[in-house]
């Protein structure tokens, strides 16, 4: 486990470029989002749990 080294890189990031933060963050949503819709397919309901 390195994780000093993990908050380092992103310290190292963040000194660059301030807004990085906000696109990671924004690409995880939409990360979340396609990996919900595949369950909901899976599952045979919508995002929100209502079946389809």
């Amino acid at each position: 486990m390195r994780h000093a080294d993990y908050i380092g890189s992103w310290l190292d990031v963040l000194r660059e470029d301030n807004r990085a933060i906000f696109r990671a963050a924004s690409q995880a949503s939409k990360a979340a989002d396609f990996l919900l819709g595949l369950y909901a397919d899976v599952e045979g309901k919508t995002h929100a749990g209502i079946a389809a």
